[in-house]
């Protein structure tokens, strides 16, 4: 499970001694050793425990990673990319020590080409920094996971969040990525043309590697048109079957929605209260669409339709810009949201996807199985992708407090490959999720593997996650 999968491997002391060294002379102040600058380069998201490492590089420009990776790669040390420390599954953890590499000083953003509609930015950027800065160009970055995560760390956990939808994932925006590699040597996957068969497409190798393959020192990003109008609501159902229904439908007819949530009753009941909100605390979807005055009119009218069809409650909409971050600001904070619920109790967020047809049954067996536990555990998803998260409270102080909740985890991965689904949807594996990617995926893994010793023959690109070495 999760714990063993977290335990701290072999340590190569003599080599971090060495690279301590070098680091230090060649970085000064821009290399710290301290322990209050480990913990905070080490994973604080879930229960997993932190895994420091042995020094942080503050880096500030391409060569500098290159300085880092090729004194790592003499001495056989681990490198582990750092971007806003936001990953759930234990990424930057270091459980065999090594040097992480911050990326919050390569936060400049390199080139935007508004009429080819895309941009080229360093690792460090984050989500709201670009799209801050795009404002003026009529343009806007689409992936929105939440948290204000770096560019960086988004394309290397392959994330995607409530917009996906619509516009997809980070391996749909990725036109092209800098790697630092083994050797130390920068290497360019692709150009900005919007297709090409060239080649092996190494741009979706990096994404999503999690830092195993490399260290990425620039993405280029696909950027979208800032819609003309924006309308947004929620409307509430009866259960989580007539909601999930409204979706399918919704999805099956073609109606062009940007955004589809679906938030459980326990998480609307913690929404209401964290948020001040007044909203039914029943199953419940927030939606979002994009286009005209007369477009986003008219999906609203046809979403209802649907949703009247199904059931729902009436779809309360506007296209009021106050009213509509209101609503998605209290989506956003719903992990807070949750932990309010229980602010003595450790979280762990955890997430699967479906096919879309199957979404309703996996909730559903989820949620029976969340009572029949007595869990406290609200649901929020992405239900326009069928993805969806568990947020699990519990005490972490003991050890049958942290097997109740290894064994609901188990349990959900295991439901949701049965209906040949994932047992991440935006998530990644990190050190959280390896066991259930050898089930999902079987003998895929060792090809990964041959993948990883050829580009990274001494395993120094943050070890221990995805899978285990044999």
């Amino acid at each position: 499970m999760v714990l063993a999968d977290a335990k701290a491997g072999t340590r190569n002391e003599a080599g971090i001694s060495a690279v301590l060294g070098i680091l230090k002379q060649a970085f000064g102040e821009r290399f710290q050793t301290g322990e209050s600058f480990r913990a905070q380069h080490a994973h604080t998201t879930t229960y997993i425990p932190s895994q420091l490492p042995d020094g942080v590089v503050f880096a500030e420009t391409s060569e500098d990673v290159r300085t880092v990776v090729k004194a790592c790669a003499e001495h056989k040390v681990p490198v582990i990319p750092f971007g806003t420390g936001s990953s759930l599954e234990g990424q930057v953890n270091a459980p065999q020590g090594g040097i992480s590499i911050d990326f919050s000083r390569m936060n400049r953003i390199l080139e935007i080409n508004a009429e080819d509609l895309d941009c080229t930015v360093e690792p460090g950027v984050t989500r709201e920094q670009l799209n801050t800065y795009l404002r003026d160009t009529g343009l806007f970055f689409p992936i929105d996971p939440g948290a204000n995560a770096s560019i960086g760390g988004m394309a290397s956990t392959r994330a995607s969040g409530t917009n996906a939808v619509r516009y997809g994932t980070m391996k749909d925006n990725v036109l092209s990525v800098t790697v630092v590699t083994a050797n130390g040597e920068e290497i360019r996957t692709a150009r900005r043309a919007k297709k090409s068969s060239a080649g092996y497409d190494l741009t979706r190798l990096f994404v999503g590697a999690e830092g195993t393959l490399g260290v990425l020192t620039s993405v280029t990003l696909r950027l979208q048109g800032i819609p003309q109008k924006i309308a947004g609501g929620a409307c509430a159902f009866p259960d989580i079957k007539a909601a999930c229904d409204a979706v399918i439908m919704t999805i099956q007819m073609g109606v062009p929605v940007a955004r589809i949530e679906l938030l459980d009753a326990m998480q609307m009941r913690a929404c209401n209260r964290y948020s001040g909100l007044t909203y039914d605390e029943k199953p419940t979807l927030f939606l979002e669409f994009h286009g005209t005055d007369e477009t986003v009119a008219l999906q609203s009218e046809q979403f209802a339709e649907i949703a009247a069809e199904c059931g729902g409650g009436e779809f309360l909409w506007t296209s009021n810009a106050e009213e509509r971050n209101k609503l998605w600001k209290a989506r956003h904070d719903a992990y807070w949201a949750c932990r309010a619920l229980a602010p003595e109790l450790a979280a762990l967020s955890t997430d699967v996807c479906v096919p879309i047809s199957r979404l309703a049954e996996c909730v559903a067996e989820t949620q029976a199985d969340i009572e029949a536990h007595g869990l406290l555990a609200p649901i929020v998803g992405h239900a326009g992708d069928g993805n969806f998260h568990v947020l699990v409270l519990f005490d972490d102080r003991t050890p049958e407090g942290i097997a109740v909740v290894e064994e609901f985890v188990a349990r959900l991965n295991a439901r949701a490959l049965a209906m040949d689904g994932t047992c991440t949807g935006e998530h990644g594996i990190g050190q959280g999720k390896m066991a259930f990617l050898e089930q999902e995926l079987g003998d895929a893994v060792d090809l990964m593997r041959q993948i990883k010793e050829s580009l990274d023959p001494d395993a120094i690109f943050n070890p221990g996650k995805i899978f285990r070495r044999h």
